[in-house]
C-alpha cells in the first residue's frame, strides 16, 4: 500500500503506467527532435550546394552562360540570368513557343533523341518506374577518355541538381561532375557500364532545365568551337579540325594543353 496524496491513493499499477507512459513520450519527443535535426541538416546542406552552384554560376564567363532558346534558335542572342533553371523561368513559354533551327553541326559526336542532356555534360535517361539513369555524355567521354579513379556516391546518398554527383581523376586532375536533378541515389554503375548512376527523382519530377531537341544540337556546337578555340595554342596538336570529329582519349593525346580550362568549362566551374 502507498500513502496518500493530495486526495489520491498510488498503486504499484499506476506507478507502471505513468513510467511507461513517461517513456514513450521521451521515445516519440527523441524521434522528433532527431528527424527535425536531420530535416535543418539537409535543408543547410541543400540550401548550401544551390547557393554554391549560383555564385559560381554568376561567375562563368559570359560566352558560356547563353541561354538554351539562343542554341536552338529561336532568340538570336540571349544570356541566362537565372542559373541554367528554366524551372523557374518566367521568360522560358514565351521562348519555347517559338519554333527552332536544327543546327545538325554535331561532327561525329553522338546525342540521342531519346535522352535529355544537362550542361555540365550528363545525359538522363527517365524509365517507366519512375526512375531516371544518368551518364557522361560523349562529348565529356571522349575528352576524359578512361578515367584514372572514379568515387560515386553510396546508395540512399541525396543529390542537389547542380550540386556533386560524382568525382573522378585524370592524369593528376579532378573532375567534379555536377548533378542533374535532384534525387535519391539507387545504385551506381561506371565507365565500363556506360552509365553511372540511377536514382529516384524528387517529387513533382521537373525536367524542364534539360536540353533537349534542336538545343542540344545548338549546344554542342557552341561547346566544340569552344573547345577548339581553347586547344588551338602554338605547337597544341590538331584535336578537331573544322568538319572534323573529335578525337577520343583527348586528355592523353594532347598532353600539353590548358586542362584545367577546359574541364571547368566543361563541367561548369568557375
Amino acid at each position: 500500500m502507498f500513502p496518500w496524496v493530495d486526495g489520491f491513493h498510488w498503486t504499484m499499477g499506476h506507478i507502471v503506467f505513468l513510467s511507461l507512459f513517461f517513456a514513450a513520450v521521451l521515445v516519440i519527443g527523441s524521434t522528433l527532435v532527431s528527424a527535425l535535426l536531420w530535416t535543418a541538416s539537409d535543408f543547410r546542406s541543400r540550401r548550401a550546394a544551390e547557393l554554391c552552384w549560383r555564385i559560381n554560376f554568376r561567375e562563368l564567363p559570359e560566352a558560356e552562360r547563353h541561354c538554351r532558346h539562343e542554341f536552338a534558335g529561336r532568340a538570336p542572342s540571349r544570356v541566362c540570368d537565372n542559373a541554367f533553371d528554366c524551372r523557374s523561368c518566367q521568360n522560358y513559354a514565351k521562348y519555347a513557343a517559338l519554333p527552332g533551327k536544327d543546327f545538325s553541326r554535331n561532327r561525329g559526336v553522338h546525342y540521342s533523341v531519346n535522352l535529355l542532356y544537362h550542361r555540365g555534360h550528363t545525359w538522363v535517361r527517365p524509365r517507366g518506374d519512375g526512375t531516371c539513369t544518368i551518364g557522361l555524355d560523349e562529348f565529356a567521354s571522349r575528352l576524359i577518355g578512361k578515367p584514372d579513379t572514379v568515387d560515386l556516391p553510396a546508395k540512399n546518398t541525396e543529390l542537389v541538381s547542380d550540386g556533386v554527383a560524382w568525382r573522378m581523376t585524370k592524369n593528376g586532375r579532378e573532375i567534379r561532375v555536377r548533378a542533374p536533378l535532384d534525387g535519391t541515389v539507387l545504385s551506381t554503375g561506371g565507365p565500363e557500364h556506360e552509365w553511372f548512376l540511377k536514382i529516384r527523382p524528387h517529387e513533382p519530377l521537373n525536367l524542364r532545365h534539360l536540353l533537349s531537341g534542336a538545343e542540344v544540337s545548338g549546344w554542342l556546337a557552341a561547346e566544340l568551337d569552344r573547345l577548339q578555340l581553347q586547344l588551338s595554342a602554338p605547337n597544341s596538336a590538331p584535336c578537331l579540325a573544322d568538319g572534323g570529329t573529335l578525337m577520343p582519349d583527348l586528355m592523353d593525346a594532347v598532353p600539353q594543353a590548358d586542362w584545367d580550362a577546359v574541364l571547368a568549362a566543361t563541367f561548369l566551374e568557375s
